[in-house]
């Protein structure tokens, strides 16, 4: 009860600065939009949620609704319910589907043109996956690839030309991961790492290359990782982050010039240059407690960082929290929160996938200083 009383008084804290503080973090950069979703006595709220100038605004009203994506103009939403992937206006009406059926699609990702989506299918539950494609105005979905081993994890470059992502092999030890890249069209598949009992993972395209992780993916205590840059091609992999503590890859800004990483305790950002080199020392934006759980993107302009953390606590509580945070002034403020309790009769979950409604707004320039990919 002790516990249950602490976390009880943290909630109402963090009720207490929602309003006040989301304008700050959201107002000049778009809507974050989550998923929440709420069981127990009273429990009434749930879908998918949008914190902007100081209000939190339901859009959604399906407890099945998470994973959304915007559309680069910011006028379009894609999300996953139950399986399936849907598309509506970003004030969440005009609600349409976009695939059906028996299989299992989920991570859906707009293209940078606005044209299509790129997504995950699984046969069932827990099978492994395909990448595949659908219009956003809807259609037939394509498969993109189509392999025994588990696709996943897809990214675009800025310009969507190409598409990095992580191939999953089977092992007798168990698996490993390989980074591959191919065209939306489907053509062009390319293997750009070949590691033995090493996986490769969470890629993202920035100037001119690919950050990634390269350890061991997993929670367990044998996962470790450091952050390693290539060319798109995969040549000249190097070491980017490496040393004491594992470094993994969360994000990089739209333009390519930022890294976002999760590194002890905390969550940092480093300049990047050409081919993803490093530019000045990488800069601390928050701390992290230990044993927390972390999902962070970037803006569309790359000036703030939306974070989702989970942290469980000795009993089986929990607390989950969706901030803000300024990268230039490392200023956070929360804009949602969510807890459980080990008695399980209350329970309001949000996350962990966070979209951020992209936005041009006079003086802020273009998203993108560097050459098209």
């Amino acid at each position: 009860m002790h516990n249950r009383s602490i976390l009880i008084a943290l909630l109402t804290v963090i009720a207490l600065g929602l309003m006040a503080g989301s304008a700050a973090a959201a107002s000049s950069s778009g809507a974050v939009v989550f998923s929440r979703s709420t069981t127990g006595p009273g429990a009434e709220q749930a879908g998918l949620f949008a914190a902007r100038n100081g209000h939190l605004n339901q859009l959604t009203e399906n407890p099945a609704d998470s994973q959304p994506d915007f559309a680069p103009n910011g006028r379009k939403i894609v999300f996953v319910r139950g399986g399936n992937l849907y598309a509506m206006r970003a004030d969440g009406s005009g609600q349409y589907a976009l695939t059906g059926g028996a299989a299992v699609d989920s991570r859906p990702l707009v293209s940078p043109n606005g044209r299509f989506v790129l997504f995950e299918r699984a046969a069932a539950a827990g099978a492994a996956r395909d990448l595949y494609t659908v219009r956003l105005r809807g259609g037939s979905a394509h498969p993109l690839t189509s392999s025994a081993p588990d696709d996943s994890e897809a990214s675009f470059s800025r310009k969507g030309r190409l598409i990095v992502f992580v191939r999953r092999f089977a092992r007798a030890w168990g698996s490993t991961a390989d980074l591959y890249s191919v065209r939306p069209s489907g053509a062009g598949q390319r293997r750009l790492t070949r590691t033995a009992r090493v996986d490769e993972f969470a890629p993202r395209y920035c100037v001119g290359g690919i950050a990634f992780s390269r350890g061991r993916d997993g929670e367990g205590s044998d996962a470790y990782a450091d952050i390693f840059t290539m060319r798109r091609n995969g040549r000249r992999a190097r070491a980017l982050i490496a040393g004491a503590g594992s470094a993994y890859v969360e994000d990089v800004a739209p333009n390519g010039h930022r890294l976002l990483f999760r590194r002890d305790q905390g969550l940092w950002v480093k300049s990047l240059g050409r081919h993803c080199r490093g530019h000045r020392r990488a800069r601390k934006l928050t701390d992290l407690i230990d044993g927390s759980k972390t999902n962070a993107v970037f803006s569309s302009n790359g000036s703030k960082v939306a974070a989702f953390v989970a942290t469980d606590y000795s009993g089986g509580d929990r607390i989950e929290t969706l901030s803000g945070i300024d990268v230039r002034s490392r200023r956070a403020t929360q804009l949602a929160e969510g807890f459980s309790f080990d008695s399980g009769t209350m329970a309001e979950t949000i996350g962990p996938v966070i979209a951020w409604q992209p936005v041009r707004r006079s003086g802020e320039g273009p998203l993108s200083s560097c050459a098209a990919i």
